[in-house]
């Protein structure tokens, strides 16, 4: 098994630059075909603005659009140029970033996309719930970069995050080419009492065992701390064992107007430190 088809979803943002070398960087090791997909949001323009200037708005806005796919395309040329034998293609689209992205998704084994910034730091000209509807929509593994930091490694020390559902065991599936690659993998189960029976007598052996089989060497081991919220658990472990890469579900559903998420997922969201493969 391994990633064929890797999908980069681009932005405005200056972090898609530090994007692009790790997407390249990964289809180099995993001899894949790179796509590199620049996509925004829809720019929301108040009823009241269209009214008294609309094609005056829209010329606007279609100015910052022509001028923002033109930079994203001379930043994926210059990547290209650094990587060269990469295989690798370039990709715009006018539809709104979620479609854009979830209709490219399909046909790609990997998703790489960036953390959602702080407000008063974004650039990046998506929708505020775009990495939330993203992880639960694309219907593929998504690699998030966090919003600061440089990543010149990612997957050599991979942390699992195991609590035994349908999500996390999608997530360590869609992870194996990593692991297959990696130097150290932990296994580890975060208050795996709170998790009703699923374990079997000892949390974490039967993934390792699967694992196993993969030819992965995974180490496994328990956490216990219920007065510490999971998701600030993992991201600790994740510190300790200077992981570079974290790989677990993501949990929750999407309604009309909002995303709800999980307690550990939201947390993660907001708080990586480290690439995070999700899967859902």
């Amino acid at each position: 098994m391994s990633y064929k088809t890797i999908l980069v979803h681009l932005d405005p943002g200056a972090r898609s630059k530090e994007r692009l070398d790790v997407a390249f960087d990964l289809g180099s090791q995993f001899d894949a075909h790179l796509v590199g997909l620049f996509a925004q949001s829809e720019f929301p323009v108040p009823a009241a603005a269209r009214a008294m200037a609309g094609s005056i708005v829209e010329e606007a806005v279609l100015r910052q659009r022509i001028s923002a796919t033109q930079s994203a395309e001379a930043a994926f040329r210059a990547a290209l140029a650094r990587h060269p034998g990469a295989r690798a293609e370039w990709r715009a689209s006018n539809a709104d970033a979620l479609q854009a992205v979830r209709l490219s998704a399909r046909y790609a084994d990997l998703v790489i996309t960036g953390q959602r910034q702080p407000i008063d730091e974004d650039d990046s000209g998506l929708a505020r719930d775009f990495v939330e509807d993203l992880i639960l929509c694309a219907g593929r593994p998504v690699l998030f970069l966090p919003y600061a930091g440089r990543f010149a490694q990612v997957g050599r020390r991979v942390l699992i995050a195991w609590n035994a559902t349908r999500e996390a065991a999608r997530a360590v599936v869609d992870a194996l080419p990593f692991l297959q690659r990696a130097e150290s993998v932990q296994v580890v189960a975060f208050n795996p009492t709170q998790n009703g029976d699923d374990h079997g007598e000892i949390p974490g052996a039967d993934i390792s065992l699967y694992l196993a089989r993969h030819g992965v060497k995974a180490t496994a081991a328990q956490q216990h701390c219920a007065e510490i919220d999971i998701g600030a658990q993992i991201l600790s472990r994740a510190a300790d064992i200077d992981a570079d890469l974290l790989v677990m579900g993501a949990y929750g559903h999407s309604r009309t107007y909002q995303t709800v998420l999980g307690g550990a997922t939201r947390t993660i969201f907001e708080s990586m430190t480290l690439p995070v493969l999700m899967s859902h």
